[in-house]
């Protein structure tokens, strides 16, 4: 039966917590010693968490963002599992294994690079930021848009002609100027990414390339339901999503 440090370590390996700072790479967020076959996850505290918890007979419960969780809103022995920028860069805008399965993506390359500093001073090891990859069938603009707004309810912004053909798409979480030309350069026609930053326009017109803006919360909420997914099909665990 697995237990919550279980789930934890297990959940490292998903998101590859060793590549973050011990303050980011999240984990057990309140210890419990009860094993875990009902999972919930959310991206926060619900209103009336500890409902949602009875109601569904859950051991325990994921967060992406734990910090406004009331002391008293659970049941003392439900553990809490949290993680934060390691969700965020797994299953939302950048280097999303998931979700380059649903846009029927090739062969995937890294662009944009983090890297954290241990506290002793070492380097841990760069995270991509983003991914570049060929769609295994040329498509339009306006076919991909109809896509992104079935999978993830909508988006924020869109700039590009739906009738352009796409055959390439630079995946990436953040928008700055040399992140558009350095996708440009490498051939990607479609910019996919959270938020639309002014700064890089001037970037997205000299290069022509399209812009889809997902909108972050968004691409949290497409994030979580992946994410759950991945547990159900992989650990013997029943999952509720809030």
């Amino acid at each position: 039966m697995l237990s919550l440090e279980g789930l934890a370590a297990w959940m490292a390996e998903l998101l590859r917590t060793e590549r973050y700072t011990p303050d980011e790479k999240g984990g057990v967020f309140r210890a419990s010693e009860r094993p875990v076959e009902r999972l919930g996850l959310a991206l926060e505290p619900v209103a009336e968490i500890g409902e949602w918890v009875s109601q569904h007979k859950l051991d325990a419960v994921w967060l992406h963002r734990p910090w406004q969780l009331p002391v008293d809103a659970l049941p003392p022995d439900v553990g809490v599992l949290a993680h934060h920028l390691p969700f965020d860069e797994t299953f939302t805008m950048g280097y999303n294994v998931a979700l380059a399965e649903a846009l029927a993506l090739g062969p995937l390359e890294e662009i944009g690079y983090k890297q954290a500093i241990d506290p002793g001073g070492s380097e841990l090891p760069r995270r991509a930021i983003g991914m570049i990859a060929d769609f295994r069938e040329p498509r339009l603009l306006g076919d991909v848009a109809g896509q992104i707004q079935t999978c993830f309810g909508g988006w924020d912004d869109w700039v590009g002609n739906p009738e352009k053909r796409v055959s390439r798409v630079a995946v990436v979480g953040a928008m700055t100027p040399a992140l558009v030309q350095e996708s440009a350069d490498r051939g990607a026609t479609l910019y996919l990414t959270g938020q639309y930053r002014k700064a890089a326009e001037a970037t997205v017109r000299a290069s022509g390339i399209g812009v889809l803006a997902v909108g972050h919360h968004r691409s949290e909420q497409w994030g979580l339901r992946a994410m759950a997914d991945v547990l159900a099909s992989q650990l013997t665990v029943e999952v509720s999503l809030a």
